[in-house]
């Protein structure tokens, strides 16, 4: 399979040139529309601009909003100049924003006026004081001392900071030809973007993926769902993930696609944003599609463009995949599975794939990736139908961890394999499925429990929307099974039917010790559900229970 040798930079060139008048980028909310060309020239605006306050490149440049229209502009005009965008997770406070400064040496910082609870601006005067007393541009923070800018993004101004509007003005007083030189100076092979995995187990490690990496796993995606200049994608999942960067933005504007955007999901939004521009593909982690469906004002809308999209983040139950193929006429959508270490897609599912193959499985390697499942404890491979750890191997392994080439070293092995930390199983017919977490595995009385078993069968209980299983220390067993269900609307359940439901049908030591039921889960700010919360919250309403 040959690979794309571009960098993002060129892509965005191609199509500017190729289909100039085509949209790059809508917000229908605000009638916001930019053309592949008018974006182009932006982001070179902006690139300039870039280079103007010092971004060079390497420079690492720290992106903290939600999907704004300028997010966009800031990822590809840091890409022109080879600088590195840091994606800062919009629900970070001012400790992980502290951690990510400094971890990630980031030399120009922007970022927008806050986020649901959280100000922006003032948690970064906090952390940079020297902004309220500094000229822009003359930044020496005792804190960072790599830091030399603050930029925000809109025409607000606040000390010490520049804004985008300022940063184009100085790049348009700049000649084209700086970035023609500066291109010359890196390549497709070079660290174009860094994403800081979750600190769940330990301090989160700056993930380096190349426009290599990404440009291509974007790519193989958008061919996998057969896109073209003439698709539409509505763009609802955060920017700052890889299901946003790469799965959509990557595989989209590969292939010419116009990105329909929302700053934060909103279901109505959503709905509305594909009937008006006619979309004919939308994302989504599980849990934005169920609240699609179960909008009130779903039938008012026309969703008849729709033809495909990515559902990805967690388990789909099979009927919510059978509704959105059936009642949102996504007939091609598809699984993509992976990690942000994998660019991130490692697996896909195809778009004649069976609805239950694309809610029970993951699907089959991308082109040009291999995958093994490995039992963890010799290294050896696992037969058909053996849980294992899943790895891969191919063009779409990070770079490595930023500074931490230990952490490096035990993740991608001498050979070349990244270890996922995920079970998974291979089916006789070459599907693989993840089975969860090596760290999520439920150990009751020495028997290994997969999480995702138990919650596939407990989502034939026609009562349920979602389940997730988590273990929960116990002394007699080590470990025993607690599942934290949301009903149907309407729908009515207890414990001891769940239970009763269970009894063989399931092995006993399988059976959820404990059920408890939600309204929510807890999740990142990309729509993950976050079971170490849950595992928290049984070991409280355990205790609660026995007092």
């Amino acid at each position: 399979m040959e690979l794309l040798k571009y960098t993002m930079g060129e892509m965005l060139e191609k199509w500017a040139t190729a289909t100039p008048d085509n949209d790059f980028m809508v917000y229908p909310d605000r009638g916001l529309r930019f053309s592949y060309s008018e974006f182009n020239q932006r982001v070179d605006q902006l690139a300039k601009g870039f280079m103007e306050i010092g971004v060079k490149k390497d420079s690492k440049v720290g992106i903290w909003a939600n999907n704004v229209p300028d997010w966009l502009t800031v990822l590809f005009a840091s890409a022109k100049i080879g600088a590195v965008l840091v994606t800062v997770n919009t629900n970070y406070k001012t400790s992980e924003l502290e951690y990510i400064i400094d971890n990630a040496d980031i030399h120009t910082l922007c970022i927008i006026d806050g986020y649901r609870d959280s100000d922006y601006v003032n948690m970064v005067f906090e952390l940079v004081p020297e902004l309220k007393n500094c000229a822009r541009g003359r930044l020496k923070s005792e804190r960072f001392p790599e830091l030399r800018n603050v930029v925000f993004i809109g025409p607000q101004k606040h000390r010490g900071m520049y804004n985008t509007p300022e940063l184009l003005r100085l790049g348009s007083q700049v000649d084209d030809s700086v970035l023609k030189e500066v291109a010359k100076t890196f390549d497709c092979f070079d660290v174009v973007n860094m994403q800081y995995t979750s600190g769940t187990t330990g301090f989160p490690k700056g993930v380096m993926l190349t426009h290599h990496n990404i440009l291509n796993n974007g790519f193989q995606v958008g061919e996998n769902m057969k896109y073209t200049e003439k698709d539409r994608l509505l763009l609802c999942v955060p920017l700052f993930h890889c299901f946003g960067i790469v799965l959509a933005v990557c595989a989209a504007f590969s292939h010419g696609v116009a990105m329909v955007l929302t700053e934060d999901f909103d279901p109505l939004r959503v709905l509305a944003g594909i009937q008006k521009e006619k979309c004919t593909a939308v994302y989504g982690v599980p849990t934005m599609f169920i609240a699609e469906l179960n909008h009130p004002m779903f039938d008012m809308f026309d969703l008849s463009t729709l033809r495909t999209g990515i559902m990805a983040g967690s388990l789909c139950p099979v009927e919510t995949m059978r509704q959105v193929m059936e009642k949102m006429n996504c007939k091609d959508i598809i699984i993509v599975y992976g990690l942000t270490e994998t660019s991130p897609g490692m697996t896909t599912t195809r778009v004649f794939d069976s609805p239950e193959v694309r809610a029970t499985t993951v699907g089959t390697n991308l082109p040009g990736v291999e995958i093994r499942i490995i039992n963890p404890e010799t290294g050896e491979d696992c037969a058909d139908e053996e849980h294992g750890e899943i790895c891969c191997r191919g063009y779409n392994v990070m770079k490595g961890y930023y500074k931490n080439p230990e952490a490096t070293a035990k993740a991608i092995d001498k050979d070349g394999w990244l270890h996922s930390g995920d079970l998974a199983v291979r089916t006789k017919d070459g599907f693989y499925k993840i089975t969860g977490r090596i760290k999520d595995m439920i150990i009751r009385g020495g028997e290994n429990i997969y999480p995702r078993e138990i919650e596939n069968f407990l989502y034939d209980m026609p009562q349920v929307e979602m389940v997730e299983v988590v273990g929960i220390p116990d002394e007699k067993y080590g470990e025993i099974v607690g599942a934290f269900i949301k009903l149907k609307d309407g729908k009515q359940l207890c414990e001891s039917e769940v239970q009763e439901y269970c009894r063989g049908k399931i092995a006993r030591y399988k059976i959820p010790k404990h059920v408890f039921f939600v309204d929510d889960y807890p999740k990142t700010a990309s729509g993950k559900i976050m079971k170490y919360k849950l595992r928290e919250m049984a070991v409280e309403l355990v205790e609660k229970l026995e007092c």
